[in-house]
């Protein structure tokens, strides 16, 4: 992880605007905007997405963090967001995902993403799936 990742993720959001997310690597990667719980503010969080069908979700692992990300409890509080994918840009419900339905997608994207195995493992949490929801 990067010293700094403020940093880092301000330098990600200006590479993903400046070439429309094209060139983010081996991960498909989108900016979520949620309004600050305390401040109010908008926050743009880049991060990993993954698909299901029509459905777009995104993953609060906090890279293995014993708590929950800063924008999963920005959601928590007012679930109404921002996508930016490469060429769009379009307002959605953020919606986590409960039982039965969480546990299937959850099995899914560890098999397809390993590596999210390791950070539930190490959060020793139950790491949020949230379903982004065009309006």
């Amino acid at each position: 992880m990067p010293d700094d990742m403020r940093a880092h993720n301000r330098n990600l959001i200006a590479q993903f605007r400046a070439d429309g997310g094209m060139s983010m690597g081996d991960r498909p990667l989108l900016l979520l905007t949620t309004i600050g719980r305390r401040t109010g503010e908008e926050r743009t969080t880049p991060m990993m997405y993954v698909r299901d069908g029509g459905r777009l979700m995104v993953i609060a692992s906090n890279n293995g963090a014993t708590r929950d990300p800063d924008w999963f409890r920005n959601l928590v509080a007012n679930p109404d967001v921002t996508v930016e994918l490469p060429g769009e840009t379009f307002p959605a419900k953020a919606q986590p995902l409960r039982e039965p339905e969480y546990a299937r997608h959850w099995a899914a994207v560890k098999q397809k993403h390993p590596f999210f195995a390791d950070h539930e493992q190490r959060a020793g949490r139950r790491i949020p799936l949230v379903e982004l929801i065009r309006r």
